[in-house]
C-alpha cells in the first residue's frame, strides 16, 4: 500500500478510535483537514470503503462509522517506531485535558481501567482493598464500569467490570492547575524493605517507550505485591516525576491536600538539586516519587487471575469516583 494513503488511514482509524461515538465522513473530513491533511469528504469516504472491507471499521449508515476490534489491533500495532515517544506524549495530552478543581471537588480525573470477572475480583477483594490500605495506590478513590460502558477507545467486555483506578498522571493535572509543570520521567519496579521504599530495580523511560511500562512489569511477573502487603517487602509500580525547586514548599501543601480528598499519591519527595532513591536530579529541581496507579489490581494478575489493564485510558468524573471500602457492596450492586 502506498505510504500516503496508509498514513491517511491510520489518521482516520486512530480518530475513530479516540471518539466515544460513531463518525460521519464529513465530521472526519473536518478533523483530519485540521490535522493538516488535505482530503476531501469523496476521498474519505473511499478510505472509509476499503477499511469496510478490510473489518478495520463498521459502517453504521447514517450513525457514521465505528472502528472495530481488529481496527483498534491494527492503530496499535502499526508505526512503533513513530510511537516512540507516544506515551510521553499522551501523558502531556490527558494533564491538559482533565479539569479537575481540587477546591470545588469537580471536574474530570485521569483513570486507568482494568477488565475482570466479578468472581475474580471478589475472590482477591481483600488483597485488592489491603493494597489501598497500606498506601500503595494512588488514593484511596476508584470506580466501576459495567459491562459495555466505554472508557476512552476501550469498552468493557460482556461478562466483564471495569475497574477504574486513579492515574498518577492525575497529579500533573493538579499542579498544571496551580502552574507548577512537571516533568515524567519514567516508570518503574520500587522496591521496598519493611515497607519503606529504598531503590528503583527496574526503570523504563516514559518518552522512549510506546506503552506504559507498569504494563509491561505487571505482564512480565516481575512484581511483588504479595510481598508487599503480607510482609512489607516487595516490588510494586512507581514513577518518578522532577518539579521546579521553587515549587518545592507548595508541591508539599498540595500532596498534603490531595491526601485529605483521597487522591494522594505522593510517596517520597526530595530535596533541590539532590538525588532521590540514587536518581539524579536536574539543576534547579526537585524529585518525587509517585505511587502507580494500576498497583492495586496488579494484584490480581499477581494472584493468577488474568486481567487486561490499560493505564491513562481516559477521563472520568471525579464524581464517579468512591472509597475502597465501598468496593464490595458496589460490586454486588453492579452484578
Amino acid at each position: 500500500m502506498d505510504e500516503k494513503i496508509r498514513r491517511k488511514q491510520m489518521a482516520i482509524l486512530r480518530l475513530l478510535r479516540d471518539a466515544n461515538a460513531p463518525l460521519g465522513s464529513s465530521r472526519i473530513t473536518e478533523q483530519l483537514t485540521g490535522l493538516g491533511y488535505e482530503i476531501s469528504e469523496r476521498t474519505v469516504r473511499f478510505h472509509l470503503q476499503l477499511l469496510d472491507e478490510d473489518g478495520y471499521t463498521r459502517n453504521l449508515g447514517r450513525r457514521g462509522r465505528e472502528i472495530t476490534a481488529a481496527g483498534i489491533d491494527e492503530v496499535e500495532a502499526a508505526g512503533i517506531i513513530e510511537k516512540v515517544g507516544f506515551l510521553s506524549a499522551k501523558i502531556d495530552q490527558m494533564t491538559y485535558r482533565m479539569s479537575f478543581n481540587p477546591e470545588r471537588l469537580t471536574g474530570s480525573v485521569v483513570i486507568n481501567v482494568t477488565f475482570a470477572r466479578a468472581a475474580d475480583l471478589l475472590s482477591r477483594l481483600h488483597l485488592v482493598q489491603k493494597v489501598y490500605a497500606d498506601g500503595y495506590a494512588m488514593g484511596r478513590l476508584l470506580t466501576l464500569l459495567a459491562p459495555g460502558e466505554r472508557i476512552g477507545s476501550q469498552q468493557v467486555p460482556l461478562g466483564h467490570v471495569g475497574i477504574g483506578t486513579v492515574c498518577s498522571i492525575t497529579l500533573n493535572g493538579v499542579l498544571l492547575h496551580y502552574g507548577i509543570p512537571t516533568c515524567s520521567r519514567f516508570g518503574g519496579l520500587l522496591e521496598l524493605q519493611q515497607r519503606r521504599p529504598t531503590r528503583f530495580v527496574e526503570i523504563i523511560m516514559y518518552d522512549g517507550t510506546s506503552v506504559d511500562p507498569l504494563e509491561v512489569f505487571i505482564r512480565s511477573g516481575m512484581t511483588d505485591y504479595v510481598g508487599a502487603v503480607q510482609t512489607g517487602s516487595g516490588r510494586i509500580g512507581a514513577g518518578f516525576r522532577e518539579f521546579p525547586a521553587d515549587s518545592r514548599d507548595q508541591v508539599a501543601s498540595l500532596a498534603a491536600k490531595l491526601d485529605e480528598i483521597g487522591l494522594g499519591g505522593f510517596m517520597l519527595i526530595g530535596q533541590p538539586g539532590q538525588p532521590l532513591l540514587d536518581i539524579p536530579v536536574s539543576e534547579g529541581r526537585f524529585g518525587a516519587v509517585v505511587i502507580g496507579g494500576l498497583n492495586p489490581v496488579a494484584i490480581l494478575e499477581e494472584t493468577g487471575n488474568h486481567v487486561y489493564s490499560r493505564a491513562l485510558a481516559g477521563l472520568i468524573d471525579f464524581s464517579r469516583l468512591f472509597p475502597y471500602p465501598e468496593l464490595e457492596t458496589r460490586l454486588a450492586a453492579l452484578s
